[in-house]
């Protein structure tokens, strides 16, 4: 077998592959024994035509499909491994010459990774944020536990307010008739969560307990059902039901509640210290984000449609099992965002992009310094993922192992420490607040 290879454009190559005639001949043999178990001949049984009937009646050449089919396979990653080519699409493929008594002659075309033509990644400047922690922030971060941890009241007398959550029937027309999805009993609507229609909510507030009303409103031009988009629509509703959030008093009490500290004053210095390490992590990614995308920028790269498209894929299937887990699927959002799967591929296209030429990036980096993971790092790494889904870690291995994802684990940690290496050789830019 024997493999050789041309550029032919940029980021596109042309590999041709010869494969001998005895690995011809064997791949026939193996297609005979294949097919003859699906042919009927009379006065044999499937299975036991003799190959010299079996092609005076149906012609060697109908062998030949199966035969390429059993040889393409490992003849193609024999040619990869061979020329050392790194693909990021299918191939092309175009058969020269196939036949009984022949070599195998065919010719891949395929995309491969461009070449990185990296600029300036050392001692970029990349701004660090101020991670002190702010009497207002502490003051906001015990106000969302006040919410939290308040107590919803039924409120009997009085108006419903911004903020409340209500008990409501409401029954929808358009133009005098009722449409589909527009009645709901005992709904539970929490006034302010800008959930309904626009307009809506503002008009429950005011209403008081056992109130009826007629809400008049507006669904918006662009509303996921056609038959539903731009039409002005009448509500009538009925309150059933006040909830006001009691909030907790702030004090040592509040504290002994929703902590293990005995003293407000405790509690709010472990708040800090909370803040402040949460601030310093969110700093430390984002300047993590920053010096790769400026290692990017100057960096000289075609990046190839069929990587950005192989991303987008990724990012729809990982946006889609984001849904799933929220008890939705792309066909629901696709209905309640007024997009269609066309939409959203060229929304996230942008960002895929940005993540292929990223990554492109790091590559380079990490093969220009000889930044590699050793198997002392890639234990560590399988330790914490043990830690973390409470599973061996020789079991971890043997599943990354299996399916393929070790040498994916490995690049990953590679990455990392590239990015490391980058923030570690970078200055820090004039902070910000």
């Amino acid at each position: 077998m024997k493999a050789t290879w041309e550029k032919i454009d940029t980021n596109l190559v042309a590999i041709d592959v010869e494969i001998e005639e005895g690995q011809v001949t064997e791949a026939l043999d193996k297609a005979f024994k294949k097919v003859v178990q699906k042919v009927n001949v009379p006065g044999f049984r499937k299975g036991k035509v003799p190959r010299a009937m079996f092609e005076k009646r149906f012609g060697i050449e109908s062998l030949y499909q199966d035969a390429i089919d059993i040889l393409l396979p490992e003849a193609y990653s024999f040619a990869l491994k061979e020329t050392g080519i790194e693909p990021v699409d299918r191939p092309d493929i175009d058969i020269e010459q196939f036949g009984k008594g022949q070599t195998f002659k065919f010719k891949a075309k395929v995309t491969v990774k461009p070449e990185v033509k990296l600029g300036d990644y050392k001692g970029l400047e990349i701004p660090s944020a101020d991670v002190s922690v702010s009497e207002e922030e502490v003051t906001a971060e015990l106000n969302r536990l006040q919410q939290r941890h308040a107590e919803l009241v039924v409120i009997d007398e009085g108006a419903a307010e911004q903020g409340d959550m209500t008990v409501i029937d409401f029954d929808g027309y358009i133009d005098g008739e009722p449409f589909e999805g527009g009645k709901s009993e005992r709904y539970s609507l929490e006034l302010g969560s800008g959930s309904f229609i626009p307009g809506f909510e503002d008009q429950v507030i005011g209403m008081a307990t056992g109130d009826f009303k007629d809400i008049n409103v507006s669904f918006p031009e662009n509303y996921h059902s056609d038959e539903l988009a731009g039409k002005a629509a009448t509500f009538k509703v009925k309150l059933h039901e006040i909830k006001r959030k009691n909030l907790p008093a702030l004090d040592d009490e509040f504290a002994k509640d929703v902590s293990e500290f005995d003293t407000l004053d405790e509690f709010k210095e472990d708040l800090v210290k909370k803040l402040t390490e949460r601030k310093e992590k969110e700093n430390e990614q984002a300047r993590e984000v920053a010096v790769v995308e400026k290692a990017a920028e100057s960096a000289d790269i075609d990046v190839p449609a069929a990587m950005i498209d192989a991303e987008v894929d990724y990012l729809v299937r990982d946006f889609e099992n984001r849904l799933r887990s929220q008890g939705m699927n792309l066909d629901l959002y696709y209905q309640f965002s007024g997009q269609d799967e066309a939409a959203l591929r060229g929304q996230m296209k942008i960002d895929a992009e940005k993540r292929v030429r990223n990554n492109l990036v790091l590559e380079q980096i990490s093969k220009n310094e000889g930044i590699e993971a050793g198997e002392q790092e890639l234990n560590e790494e399988l330790e914490k993922l043990s830690a973390m889904y409470n599973r061996p870690a020789e079991e971890l291995r043997e599943i990354f192992s299996g399916n393929g994802n070790l040498e994916n684990l490995k690049a990953d940690l590679i990455i990392r420490k590239t990015i490391k290496f980058l923030l570690d050789n970078s200055k820090v830019a004039t902070e910000v607040a």
